[in-house]
């Protein structure tokens, strides 16, 4: 296996931890707390290591939140939540095109904030549409109150937190990026 393989999967896995590690540690905060630093690792870790690294943090980190911490309740729920993380990373790489940070800021950051806000918006109709009108309505076991509870969550907090995560991600990656190659130049 070459280094950059081995980075590569390094990594994916650091994120991956650092995703559900956060998940733990915010959980008490609540829902926009949560919900936007979960964005803010998919985002950076699409910019910071790319679409393969990101679209398996999105597509396990749902089977490990629930294997691990119980979230969702509904185990029928993680492929729409898998499903709305992929969308956002995906709409994040191909929107914003390439994450060079030698380009002219003003340029740099309309193309990072579009792409937040598409991928923000797809995230948003994948859970609510795969979630509320979907799969809630065929939940044999689920009552009312869980049924609007459920409704609540995967709603408009889903495009807060997408947005949110996202634009302090590409606020911030820019940053690391530069530091991350500066550190490769000192070696």
């Amino acid at each position: 296996m070459d280094k950059k393989r081995i980075l590569l999967i390094t990594q994916t896995a650091l994120f991956i931890a650092l995703l559900v590690t956060v998940q733990t540690v915010t959980r008490p905060f609540g829902q926009f707390v949560t919900g936007s630093c979960v964005n803010f690792i998919l985002v950076s870790s699409c910019i910071l290591s790319g679409l393969p690294s990101a679209a398996a943090v999105a597509l396990v980190s749902p089977v490990l939140a629930f294997l691990i911490l119980g979230i969702p309740a509904f185990p029928v729920l993680i492929p729409f939540m898998a499903a709305g993380k992929f969308v956002l990373v995906f709409a994040i790489r191909f929107v914003s095109g390439s994450f060079d940070v030698s380009g002219s800021p003003p340029r740099r950051m309309l193309r990072f904030g579009a792409a937040a806000v598409i991928g923000a918006v797809l995230k948003f109709s994948v859970l609510y549409i795969g979630i509320v009108r979907i799969a809630l309505m065929f939940m044999p076991d689920i009552r009312q109150p869980q049924v609007e509870a459920m409704s609540a969550v995967f709603s408009w907090p889903q495009l807060v937190t997408a947005l949110t995560g996202s634009l302090v991600s590409l606020a911030v990656t820019p940053t690391l990026i530069k530091a991350l190659r500066l550190t490769e130049r000192n070696k």
